[in-house]
């Protein structure tokens, strides 16, 4: 695990992600948070390793063990009083403490946490703005493509968007573009998949390259909006976690500009992190309709199909 220096602007810049890691060093071991509570009880600002023996009745190699693991991740600081050794309170872990202390005892608690690396959601909407941090745009490498610029859709080309939608199940959509990608499978859904199609046998740019694809067939309804993918409206998000290089999301009907634009930072925030350059963009109806006449023989379709716009 990595330590964090302890720095004005690394606390200011990492409020959320020192109060994590300190959690979750906290949740692995109550000898830990036993010793760290007593550390930070009171408002006495070093105590030492025979005082915590007594305090805590702790055995001394346990509370030894536990000072020392918390101050080699800056979480105390490892002094000497009179020859003894003894730990010092840091005032961002003193204020933070009953959060800290909080989210160790709750495995759930913790895992909701919002970070850098995992932003929050607040009901059916994203809580995250690309500035809050600090990313600049030398440092992200994300591109919007569409379904014209993927040379494993080549056929696409031919056909010309049309003004109409085809409602097939969504099963069914996946595995005709699985056939087209030339992947094999039963690709059955579960609760806690993070994409609903992988695959490394996509070609962009005449490279083959990982992708992601999220799905939804008609049995969702309307213009498609964030607080439609998913259950908890949070289907982008693990999308995006998936180890991919293009992410797809792919709808039967229309895709409304919060999707779009609640993509684009999340994709923006993993290539900053990532530090690798990101494809990403829509099939919306239109689009949907066109490949399926394009490659009628992977969705079962006849080639000619009349469907009036919902």
């Amino acid at each position: 695990m990595s330590t964090w220096p302890l720095s004005v602007a690394d606390i200011g810049a990492n409020t959320n992600e020192l109060i994590e890691l300190a959690a979750n060093l906290l949740s692995k071991s109550t000898h830990r948070r036993v010793v760290f509570t007593e550390i930070y009880r009171g408002k006495r600002r070093i105590k030492t390793v025979d005082e915590l023996e007594e305090s805590t009745a702790l055995p001394r190699t346990r509370v030894l063990d536990a000072g020392k693991s918390l101050a080699v991740h800056n979480i105390v600081r490892q002094t000497k009083v009179m020859g003894r050794t003894a730990y010092e309170k840091i005032d961002f872990y003193q204020n933070n403490r009953t959060k800290i202390l909080g989210l160790a005892a709750s495995s759930y608690a913790l895992e909701k946490y919002p970070t850098k690396r995992k932003p929050h959601f607040i009901g059916k909407s994203l809580d995250i703005r690309v500035d809050e941090f600090r990313v600049k745009l030398n440092q992200v490498d994300v591109k919007f493509i569409t379904i014209d610029d993927i040379d494993s859709f080549v056929e696409v080309k031919k056909i010309v968007r049309g003004t109409e939608f085809v409602e097939i199940p969504e099963k069914q959509f996946k595995e005709g573009v699985a056939k087209i990608l030339g992947e094999i499978g039963d690709f059955k859904d579960w609760g806690g998949e993070i994409s609903d199609l992988y695959s490394s046998n996509i070609v962009l740019a005449n490279l083959r390259r990982r992708v992601a694809f999220a799905f939804k067939g008609p049995g969702t309804k309307g213009s498609l909006t964030p607080g439609k993918l998913g259950k908890n409206g949070d289907q982008i998000q693990r999308l995006v976690e998936s180890p991919a290089d293009i992410y797809i999301i792919q709808y039967w009907m229309d895709i409304k500009e919060s999707v779009i634009s609640q993509f684009e930072k999340l994709i923006q925030l993993k290539s900053y992190f990532t530090r690798r350059k990101l494809w990403y963009g829509i099939i919306d109806g239109y689009d949907s309709a066109r490949l399926i006449k394009a490659y009628p023989e992977a969705f079962s379709f006849s080639a000619e199909y009349t469907n009036p716009k919902d």
